[in-house]
């Protein structure tokens, strides 16, 4: 990847990062996050609204992982639809 493709790479990131919200119903994605990582915690898991940044801070701790690693799990966690009976 040349220099130019990885700024705007960082760019992107960085934007989606910026503008990560919670969609839809909190309580049914943190269950899937703690099913997934038994590790988190009800405090780590806590959600306010406006506080987003709060809450991608505790899960990075916990998971040891980085911030766009932590923002792309939150993604994709309210991406899943919910299995239809």
């Amino acid at each position: 990847m040349d220099a130019k493709q990885n700024k705007t790479t960082n760019e992107q990131s960085k934007t989606a990062a910026e503008t990560f919200t919670v969609i839809g119903n909190w309580k049914t994605l943190s269950k899937r996050l703690h099913a997934k990582f038994a590790q988190l915690t009800e405090s780590d898991l806590k959600f306010e609204i406006g506080k987003e940044e709060d809450l991608i801070k505790r899960i990075e701790t916990r998971l040891h992982k980085k911030r766009d690693e932590v923002i792309q799990l939150l993604n994709a966690a309210q991406l899943v639809k919910p299995h239809v009976l």
